[in-house]
């Protein structure tokens, strides 16, 4: 099966790409550098083909996609700065990416009977109240540019392909860039106290696993909006930062504190991320592992870094 994956520089199309690998398929990585630019880790990806496309340019993206007319495409490419999407400069851009670009690439995959899996996410909603979002809930109500510029996405995808998974996902850690992780280890290596807010409640994703799951449901015409994260239920991302200090073997006190309170996020924030992920069960797929040994893992992945 030859597929496509879009933003291979980034956490999930890196580890996309060499779940893909592993299970011997064709892999073509694409991203808007002329060559490869994402993480150097001895992996399979910095090696497989690689294809510079701009998203946001339609001719690019009909010119790669029909000349290499792939079966199936994965779209991780995305602008994922949350708060950097509320400045007023940044609008146009992220439109043109997270929904333009998306649907410039749908437009060509329904002229070339080719499925389509677009990366979304829990922003999509308002994270109000505190019962999980089911997968098929249409109740959107974006609080910030992001996510209604991912929401912008979905409707294209969904609107034009009758071949397409939209999988939503959330709090996502990976190799390859920044994530919560990673500024809190960096956080608790220089400071005595870091404040992490209680209020807002939600599962990690790890990209390794999350791209185990996504190339298993490429493989199926199980067509559809899923949700995906670790298993291991519903925390806060003060329960997260305490448990990423616990397995690294870090003093530093975690003060808990209200959204109101923390006060220095530009982009409002959903409070309810909790995802509903039993559809993945009922279509036969098989969950992610529990988020605590995800962190175990990653935290031996990235040890070099923070010890």
């Amino acid at each position: 099966m030859k597929i496509l994956v879009t933003g291979v520089n980034g956490q999930l199309g890196h580890d996309v790409m060499n779940e893909l690998a592993r299970r011997g398929q064709t892999a073509l990585g694409s991203d808007i550098t002329p060559a490869y630019a994402g993480v150097s880790d001895g992996s399979s990806v910095a090696t497989l083909p690689y294809r510079p496309m701009d998203i946001t340019d339609p001719a690019q993206v009909r010119a790669l996609l029909t000349a290499e007319k792939p079966e199936a495409v994965i779209h991780c490419a995305a602008w994922t700065n949350v708060d950097g999407a509320e400045d007023p400069a940044n609008a146009g851009k992220v439109m043109a990416i997270n929904a333009g670009g998306t649907r410039n690439i749908a437009e060509v995959c329904r002229e070339l009977d080719c499925a389509m899996m677009y990366i979304s996410t829990d922003y999509v909603f308002d994270g109000q109240g505190t019962e999980p979002w089911q997968p098929d809930c249409r109740d959107y109500k974006p609080l910030n540019v992001y996510g209604q510029s991912k929401l912008e996405g979905e409707k294209a995808v969904s609107g034009l392909l009758e071949k397409y998974f939209i999988v939503r996902i959330a709090w996502v850690f990976g190799l390859s860039g920044k994530n919560f992780i990673r500024t809190m280890l960096k956080a608790g290596s220089s400071r005595d106290s870091v404040r992490v807010v209680t209020d807002q409640i939600g599962t990690p994703t790890y990209t390794f696993d999350l791209a185990r799951l996504l190339c298993d449901m490429i493989e199926t015409e199980k067509y559809g909006y899923y949700h995906a994260t670790n298993e291991g239920g519903f925390i806060s991302w003060y329960d997260f930062t305490c448990e990423i200090y616990r397995q690294a073997g870090l003093k530093t006190a975690v003060v808990p504190v209200t959204t109101a309170e923390y006060g220095a996020s530009v982009a409002a924030r959903p409070f309810n991320s909790r995802l509903d992920k039993s559809k993945l069960r009922a279509a036969g797929f098989t969950p992610l592992p529990d988020w605590r040994d995800a962190v175990a893992r990653y935290l031996k992945e990235i040890e070099g870094e923070w010890r």
